[in-house]
């Protein structure tokens, strides 16, 4: 039960940021459309949300979680913070040096990001200029990571999780002003929303930073020192924050080949944002909350309680990523009708973007599928194995995506991206059962059929629903068609809860007796409760 706890918190946590990004888009769409200033921006945008995904979301965790907890279980906080002080100081030292080269070499990264950008002068000296805004971003949030990864080592989720929420609030304020000043669809827009990122990143570091002050582990500057600490993140964290942050990298690859389309960028941008909420509430926070709770079953229990983690974890993690799958291959365009469609953003807009969401919902299993999966390398430190089969991953997407984009456009690659996906996916598991670090028991294999059973009959449910819910759906009224989309999404829900029961997908009395145990050995005098149920 204390897995689930700690990914309710994750995920609710996660949930809040991903509602809020979802306000943050509706009004950025309205005041930016997908137009010239629009891609200048998202493309420019991508540096720091992709290195918020790659540090923030599981990856540079991935390297550091596991020594730290192993430094704080064999020898105590005061161990614990020696290592991070000596990886502290080094790590600041580096990223100094490198927002210092990347504010100089601003035109460089942009068109490595959008090499074709360079047909349109200002189009480019705009994602330049911007790019040099938000690059602090990129500091801070590597900062707030290994802050964030002390304070799950001590089992505190909430603030870290939390964290990323700040980003949003900030984003949604300068929207409001962007609209109360009547510059919507100008460059103003666009760089006013850069400020704002750069004024997130400092408000999420003195959240994380703050949070470990509260519970007694402030950590103090050392002299940089290359120390056997440091060595070890070194060698296991370049590995992992290629082979974490896979799924970012191959959307990177995509933002490039997409320049070279007009509205491409923008389109993917929004289509990633549909499938990021399923992705990031449930496959990041499985990740976040697996690691430090494989590390210590791998170092301190028998293999068959992690082997027991694991399964429960795909399980849990399929039983709400295959329901969120169907629903974005059988509702897609109406979705980003209600949610999109209005302002700068047309229907055309939305025709493109729906059918990038379709094909980015074909892999959604597989990338929740990797967060279930890395985590068994990390905590074994492995991180090589994953950087192997990322790379891999990575020459499939780029294979694929060259191959598909001259016929398919930007749906193409969004299809390539999902593919690669499952390649990785795929390799990822077969190691790790030929390694016997993970087994499907019988009751996996059994529920995730009745899962994906459900999950269909939801489909026809949602398919059925836009049908007798059209009228209001396509009201003029924001409201109207809001509520319309609400109600749809809350008749799915009910269709596949009441299938999952009926079918025994999801076991709602074992449930009920776990947290009924719960609160029994809450109510019970310290002297008699028995041992925590992991």
């Amino acid at each position: 039960m204390n897995l689930l706890k700690n990914f309710a918190t994750v995920g609710m946590a996660t949930l809040t940021s991903r509602v809020l990004g979802f306000i943050r888009d509706v009004f950025m769409a309205n005041m930016l459309g997908t137009g010239p200033v629009a891609d200048a921006f998202i493309v420019a945008f991508r540096l720091p949300n992709l290195f918020r995904r790659l540090f923030a979301e599981g990856a540079f965790s991935a390297a550091f979680v596991p020594l730290f907890a192993r430094a704080l279980e064999e020898g105590g906080p005061p161990r614990a913070r020696v290592l991070a002080e000596e990886i502290l100081s080094v790590f600041l030292l580096a990223l100094t040096l490198i927002t210092i080269i990347a504010e100089l070499a601003a035109p460089l990264l942009v068109y490595a990001l959008a090499p074709g950008f360079a047909s349109d002068p200002q189009k480019f000296t705009d994602a330049e200029l911007m790019t040099r805004i938000m690059f602090p971003y990129l500091a801070c949030m590597s900062l707030t990571a290994m802050a964030a990864g002390m304070l799950q080592s001590f089992g505190r989720f909430a603030v870290a999780a939390f964290a990323p929420s700040l980003l949003n609030v900030v984003l949604v304020a300068a929207l409001a002003l962007i609209w109360s000043q009547g510059w919507a669809g100008t460059p103003d827009a666009a760089y006013t929303l850069s400020w704002a990122v750069f004024i997130a990143g400092f408000a999420q570091l003195l959240a994380v930073a703050g949070a470990l002050w509260f519970i007694g582990f402030p950590v103090s500057l050392r002299r940089p020192k290359v120390t056997a600490n440091v060595r070890r993140l070194v060698s296991l964290g370049i590995p992992g924050v290629i082979s974490g942050g896979i799924t970012q990298i191959n959307i990177v690859i995509g933002t490039i080949i997409a320049s070279l389309q007009a509205s491409a960028a923008s389109w993917l941008y929004y289509a990633d944002r549909i499938y990021q909420l399923p992705l990031g509430v449930i496959g990041v926070a499985i990740g976040v909350v697996l690691l430090p709770d494989l590390t210590r079953r791998v170092r301190s229990e028998t293999p068959e309680t992690a082997l027991h983690t694991q399964n429960r974890a795909l399980e849990f993690a399929m039983a709400l990523t295959l329901p969120a799958t169907v629903a974005l291959v059988a509702i897609p365009f109406t979705i980003m009708r209600v949610l999109f469609e209005r302002g700068a953003f047309t229907s055309a807009d939305t025709n493109a973007t729906g059918w990038a969401v379709m094909a980015f919902a074909f892999g959604l299993p597989a990338f929740v599928a990797i967060k279930v999966f890395q985590p068994s390398y990390f905590a074994r430190e492995d991180t090589r194995t994953p950087t192997v089969q990322g790379g891999i991953s990575v020459a499939v997407n780029v294979g694929m995506s060259l191959a598909l984009f001259p016929t398919f456009g930007h749906v193409g690659i969004a299809l390539a991206t999902a593919v690669a996906a499952w390649v990785n996916a795929v390799m990822l598991w077969v190691v790790l059962v030929r390694r016997g670090h993970f087994a499907a028991d019988r009751l996996l294999v059994r529920r995730l059929v009745l899962l994906a059973v459900a999950s269909l009959l939801m489909g026809g449910g949602l398919v059925a629903g836009v049908d007798w819910l059209s009228p209001w759906l396509s009201d003029d009224s924001e409201i109207v068609s809001g509520l319309a989309l609400l109600a749809l999404c809350a008749g799915g829900m009910a269709i596949y809860g009441l299938a999952a029961v009926l079918t025994g997908a999801v076991d709602i009395r074992r449930y009920g007796r776990a947290l009924l145990e719960r609160r029994s050995r809450k109510t019970k005098p310290a002297a008699e409760q028995p041992p925590a149920d992991t």
